[in-house]
C-alpha cells in the first residue's frame, strides 16, 4: 500500500489511533450453529426466536432503526487502572447467549471491557476469544434476554462492486452514529501486525473512523455483510478508503472462537511474488499470472509435499529478479493470478487437517503437488 492501514479503535481523549505498516497486525461446532444469524433473503433465525429479514432494500432509516438496538459501544481498559491507556470501538450482539462480535485490535491487552447499550445502560464483558489473524473477537456480557437484539449475518460472496451499504459504530465517541456509501472493491489484501495479511477484505467508501472499530457493515437489507475493522489514511482519519472483515469470514471464525477461544488457520508455509509482466518476461512466461515461490519454511507443509523456492537471484536492468522456483498456477482447480487467490481460498473453504492440490509449473513442465495443510504458526 502507498499509505498505511489504521486500525480504527480509537482512544477516548487523544484519538490515538495504531498505525499498521507493510504486514497484519492486527466447520462450525454442532452445538452452536443454531444460534448464527445467516440470512437468506427471506427470514433467519436464533434459538428461541426469529428475525425477519426483509428481501427488498430498506432505506437507510429503515435499516438503521432496525439494526440500532444491535450495535454497541465497547470501552476498554488497558491497564490495571484507568490511566488514560482507555479505548473505543464497537460491536454488534451476535445471539442471545449474549455475545458480542467486534475487532481483536479494539479488546487487545484489555484489563476490563465494558459494553454499553443503545438505552445507556453499561455492562461488564468477559473476552471469550480472539483471533488476530482476522482481527475477529468475541467478548459475552450476562444481561436481561430482552436486552439482546442480535442482528442478522448475510453473505459477503454475494456483494457486488458499486453496491449501497451503511455502517454503525461510534466514531470518535459519537454513539450509534450511521455513515453510507457503496462497496468500493472487493477481495482486497489488509496487512496486520500478526505477521499475516487479511484476505478477502471489502474495500468500502463508507465513512469510518477511529471509534468504528467492531462495528457491523450492512447492506440494503440489513444484513450484516462485514465488520468495520480498518481505514487507509496517513493522518489517523478516513480519507475516502475503508475496509471491513466479510460476513463470510465472521461466520466461519466466530463460532469455534466462541466455543473454543482460538481458531486454527491452515497454513501452506511459503513465500514469494506475484508474477507481473517484468517478471514474466525475465522467466520467459508467456502470461502474467501465477505466484512464484522464493522461499519455502522449513518443516513446512509446502516443504513437506516438495515444494521448491528460487535457487538464484539475476539483475536485469538493474533490478533484482528470483529465478528457477515453482509457479503456482492454481489450487484446488482455481485459476491463481497472484498470492490473494490462494489465501482467499485458504481462507474460505479449507481447515487444518485438509489437503490442497496445487498446479506448478516447473522446468517448464506443468505438474500436480499435493499438500497437507498444517496450522499456521505466530510470527509474533
Amino acid at each position: 500500500m502507498d499509505k498505511s492501514s489504521v486500525l480504527v479503535g480509537g482512544t477516548i481523549g487523544s484519538l490515538i489511533v495504531i498505525v499498521v505498516f507493510a504486514v497484519l497486525f492486527v466447520s462450525p461446532p454442532e452445538s452452536i450453529k443454531p444460534e448464527i444469524i445467516v440470512s437468506n433473503g427471506n427470514s433467519a433465525s436464533t434459538v428461541g426466536e426469529t428475525i425477519q429479514v426483509y428481501s427488498k432494500s430498506l432505506s437507510l432509516i429503515e435499516i438503521f432503526e432496525k439494526s440500532e438496538s444491535g450495535v454497541v459501544r465497547v470501552n476498554v481498559q488497558r491497564g490495571e487502572v484507568d490511566d488514560g491507556t482507555a479505548g473505543l470501538g464497537s460491536g454488534f450482539v451476535f445471539d442471545k447467549k449474549g455475545h458480542v462480535i467486534t475487532n481483536a485490535h479494539v479488546v487487545e491487552n484489555a484489563k476490563k471491557v465494558v459494553v454499553t447499550f443503545l438505552d445507556g445502560r453499561s455492562y461488564n464483558a468477559e473476552i471469550i476469544g480472539v483471533d488476530e489473524f482476522t482481527d475477529l473477537a468475541v467478548i459475552k456480557v450476562n444481561v436481561d434476554f430482552a436486552l439482546l437484539h442480535p442482528l442478522p449475518l448475510g453473505d459477503s460472496s454475494n456483494l457486488k462492486v458499486g453496491e449501497a451499504i451503511a455502517a454503525i459504530g461510534n466514531p470518535f465517541g459519537l454513539s450509534g452514529s450511521m455513515t453510507s456509501g457503496i462497496v468500493s472493491q472487493l477481495g482486497r489484501l489488509l496487512p496486520s501486525g500478526s505477521g499475516y495479511s487479511i484476505p478477502d477484505v471489502i474495500q468500502t467508501d463508507a465513512a469510518i473512523n477511529p471509534g468504528n472499530s467492531g462495528g457491523p457493515l450492512l447492506n440494503m437489507r440489513g444484513e450484516v455483510v462485514g465488520i468495520n475493522t480498518a481505514i487507509q489514511s496517513t493522518t489517523g482519519e478516513f480519507t475516502g478508503v475503508g475496509f471491513a472483515i466479510p460476513s463470510q469470514t465472521i461466520a466461519k471464525i466466530i463460532p469455534t472462537l466462541t466455543e473454543y477461544g482460538e481458531y486454527k488457520h491452515p497454513w501452506i508455509g511459503i513465500s514469494g511474488r506475484d508474477i507481473d509482466p517484468d517478471l514474466a518476461k525475465v522467466l520467459r512466461l508467456k502470461d502474467a499470472v501465477g505466484f512464484l515461490v522464493v522461499t519455502v519454511v522449513e518443516n513446512s507443509p509446502a516443504s513437506k509435499a516438495g515444494l521448491i523456492g528460487s535457487e538464484k537471484i539475476i539483475e536485469v536492468e538493474g533490478v533484482n529478479y528470483p529465478m528457477g522456483g515453482d509457479i503456482i498456477l492454481s489450487v484446488d482447480g482455481i485459476e491463481v493470478r497472484k498470492i490473494s487467490d490462494i489465501l482467499i481460498h485458504l481462507q474460505r473453504v479449507k481447515s487444518v487437517g485438509d489437503e490442497m492440490v496445487l498446479e506448478i509449473l516447473r522446468d517448464n513442465r506443468t505438474t500436480s503437488v499435493t499438500i497437507i495443510l498444517q496450522e499456521r504458526p505466530n510470527r509474533n
